[in-house]
């Protein structure tokens, strides 16, 4: 337990940042699997809505240190290949 005031403080700190950063990720999540649940789916609109809607949260998230920038590029790159995919077939 801490003892001096600059450590309790700084526990009071870790516990608000943590509480704000659980918040973040589990924002971040939802909207990954809405885009996941639309790509299971098999529906490409709305697939290409949830991933136009998750793709700011993803990147905010990177932004505010919750992933790492590279982390959220790929996971965007990856879910925008996996929605065009999905397109594709449907236009051929």
């Amino acid at each position: 337990m801490a003892n001096t005031a600059s450590a309790k403080k700084m526990t009071r700190k870790i516990a608000k940042r943590t509480a704000i950063n659980r918040s973040r990720r589990s924002r971040m999540r939802t909207f990954l699997r809405k885009v996941e649940e639309a790509i299971a789916g098999g529906d490409s609109t709305a697939a290409a809505d949830a991933l136009r809607a998750a793709q700011p949260e993803i990147m905010r998230a990177a932004q505010k240190g919750i992933v790492h920038k590279n982390n959220a590029s790929r996971k965007v790159s990856r879910l925008a290949a996996r929605v065009k995919a999905l397109a594709v077939p449907a236009a051929a």
